[in-house]
């Protein structure tokens, strides 16, 4: 099982951009389909993006479609996701999060997840 740590969040303005990165550990990285969730504030946590294990296929939330992009690099065991035109509704903590299988990480299941990572975006 892989263990996830988040960083790059913070304070960004409405129309500014943020790139947070997972670092996973283990050595079954590879083998895991990859995503991010967020949480705002007296909200659930909802499913942002999701990546397969080769990289070569993506699904993302319609609420981020066009301005997040999800992108991993499994030779340093991190995905990222670059935040583009952020707005004040991204404001939530980031979630890295893994599971085996792509197809249940785009339903919203996930295995394994990071300890979160805070984004607000100021108006």
């Amino acid at each position: 099982q892989v263990q996830l740590v988040e960083s790059g969040g913070g304070l960004v303005q409405a129309g500014g951009s943020l790139r947070l990165s997972c670092a996973a550990s283990g050595r079954t990285f590879s083998s895991y389909a990859m995503g991010w969730f967020r949480q705002a504030a007296g909200k659930e946590r909802e499913f942002v993006v999701a990546i397969s294990w080769s990289g070569g296929a993506t699904y993302y939330a319609d609420s981020v479609k066009g301005r997040f992009t999800i992108a991993r690099d499994n030779a340093k065991n991190t995905v990222y996701l670059q935040m583009n035109s952020l707005k004040p509704e991204d404001t939530a903590v980031y979630y890295c999060a893994a599971d085996p299988s792509y197809g249940a990480l785009t339903r919203g299941y996930h295995e394994v997840w990071g300890q979160g990572t805070p984004v607000t975006v100021s108006s």
